[in-house]
């Protein structure tokens, strides 16, 4: 038997002992299961620990469904969505740096659902480029530089 990605999340917070609604919700193809509750701050953590480990607890136990299912984003009460926004909204000052310098800069270290959030946030951007380095680091720096300029070399 499979069970939907709210009938997982909400297992896993009774065990816990929290008392929460869980709602699914779509948007642009990707799926966030939205905490509501009175007791954000013990749900988020620190830096967030708690809200990622109840995510990955959650995707893996979707990945071992046959067939496996797709990933899904674990928010409590919008903090994730609203620290999102406000992440691409710092690194695209950073960006504006960069372009008016023309120098490389970085970015604070970042974890991989952040640093997937800033390369997604540029991937379209025909003046920019995102790097980061494919160590085994969990915390990372993006690095943000112009893209190299293209010249033709033909003689005309």
């Amino acid at each position: 038997m499979n069970a939907t990605p709210v009938e997982i999340l909400d297992t896993i917070l009774g065990f816990l002992g929290f008392v929460a609604e869980v709602k699914e919700e779509k948007n642009d193809g990707n799926t966030t299961l939205q905490i509501l509750t009175n007791e954000t701050d013990r749900l988020i953590g620190k830096h967030e620990e708690v809200m990622d480990d109840l995510q990955y607890l959650v995707n893996r136990l979707l990945a071992s469904q046959t067939p496996p299912g797709a990933r899904v984003i674990v928010d409590v009460q919008y903090y994730r969505s609203m620290r999102d926004d406000a992440l691409v909204a710092e690194v695209r000052q950073l960006a504006n740096a960069v372009r008016a310098s023309g120098r490389p800069m970085q970015t604070a270290t970042l974890n991989s659902y952040d640093r997937r959030i800033v390369h997604n946030a540029f991937k379209d951007d025909p003046e920019l480029t995102t790097w980061s380095p494919s160590d085994d680091a969990r915390m990372k720096r993006i690095t943000i530089r112009k893209r190299p300029v293209l010249r033709s070399d033909s003689p005309a």
